[in-house]
């Protein structure tokens, strides 16, 4: 089978990270870079191994002329909902980098947007595709019924750019991974959440960089989170330090290793799960094999935005001092979609959701 044609959007610092990871899949060829700074897109060009790759700033132009079949959005959290439609309209399915969008309203709309064009947008949310991942749910399923789910986070980056300098960065950008794998792991979805965020004397960031979160899952599950990005000396992984509390024992994962359990003195030894790569290149092959197949694949649009969802209530609960339920804040995102949306057909998407929940477990994957 021929390569998929591919045209990117962004050659920034993680621009050039997928680039790379393009470059390296023989089912994927890179025909065009899109950036607002040429000289970035000619230099995201070089790194991709061709520096005769076409480059503009236009992107349903750039993609009508290279024959592309697909966009990734590689943008920045501002940029996704723009990029994602104008992609989406030209009849392009796309894979964009998480957050889906900046709030869960403008991802609503593009969930929506997906429909009316009969075109799949799927976000990647990368480090679902991790096999230690999948282990460690395999472990949390020998442990029968699971009370709680927690991840500890630890990490003191200094990024530069536009990281330091966003709002709620650590609950928008960082804590968004693991709120999407608790719900991989817990097979559920949120209820509602209780948060606390806060920035400490010596953070190199101008938004909160640590924060607290309890959230309760369907069946009365509980799932904490405890994250911080400045915190330097004993760091955890990128993907947090996690244990799973059940009837019939307890589950770890440090986030980098082999997860392994405790089943009331006998260690867990679960059936071994299949292999989903490793996080955008298992991401970006997930995608190819979806747009070849029909298949839905993990991170579809629909699936994807409890997971923004959590974030924006966790966001709510720590600026208003409140429990907060995920049902409200859907209801109220979709109903900013609504009044914001100029699209006639994206419009009557929305507006044919009888709850927003409900039509978005109805597109996703069952494994969302």
């Amino acid at each position: 089978m021929t390569p998929l044609r591919v045209v990117q959007v962004g050659a920034g610092g993680m621009g050039r990270a997928w680039l790379a990871t393009v470059a390296a899949d023989p089912d994927v060829e890179l025909v065009g870079i899109v950036d607002l700074d040429l000289d970035a897109a000619r230099a995201g060009a070089a790194v991709a191994g061709d520096p005769s790759i076409p480059v503009g700033t236009d992107l349903t132009a750039l993609a009508t002329e290279t024959g592309a079949e697909a966009v990734l959005d590689i943008t920045v959290p501002v940029a996704h909902h723009p990029v994602t439609l104008e992609a989406l309209r030209a009849g392009l399915p796309v894979l964009g980098e998480k957050p889906a969008a900046q709030t869960v309203a403008e991802a609503l709309s593009l969930a929506a947007a997906a429909e009316a064009t009969g075109k799949l947008f799927m976000v990647s949310q990368s480090r679902r595709y991790n096999d230690h991942l999948v282990a460690f749910r395999q472990h949390v399923r020998e442990l029968g019924a699971v009370g709680g789910l927690s991840t500890r986070f630890a990490k003191a980056p200094h990024f530069g750019g536009f990281r330091e300098e966003m709002d709620d960065v650590l609950l928008l950008d960082m804590a968004i991974h693991a709120f999407d794998s608790a719900r991989y792991v817990l097979e559920r979805d949120p209820v509602s959440v209780y948060c606390e965020s806060w920035n400490p004397s010596w953070s190199w960031y101008r938004g909160d960089a640590a924060a607290a979160a309890v959230f309760t899952f369907e069946d009365d599950v509980r799932y904490v989170y405890d994250g911080s990005w400045c915190a330097p000396g004993a760091e955890t992984s990128w993907n947090g330090d996690w244990r799973a509390s059940g009837a019939a024992g307890t589950a770890l994962w440090d986030g980098d290793h082999d997860p392994w359990s405790d089943l009331d003195g006998t260690p867990g030894a679960p059936a071994v799960a299949p292999s989903v790569g490793n996080e955008i290149a298992g991401a970006l092959a997930s995608f190819v094999h979806a747009v070849r197949s029909g298949a839905i694949p993990d991170g579809e649009v629909h699936g994807n935005v409890m997971s923004l969802t959590m974030v924006d209530a966790a966001i709510a609960s720590a600026r208003s001092g409140r429990r907060i339920v995920i049902d409200e804040v859907l209801e109220q995102a979709h109903a900013a979609a609504l009044e914001a949306e100029q699209d006639a057909a994206i419009r009557e998407r929305l507006a044919s959701w009888g709850s927003v929940r409900g039509a978005l477990a109805t597109h996703a994957p069952a494994d969302a």
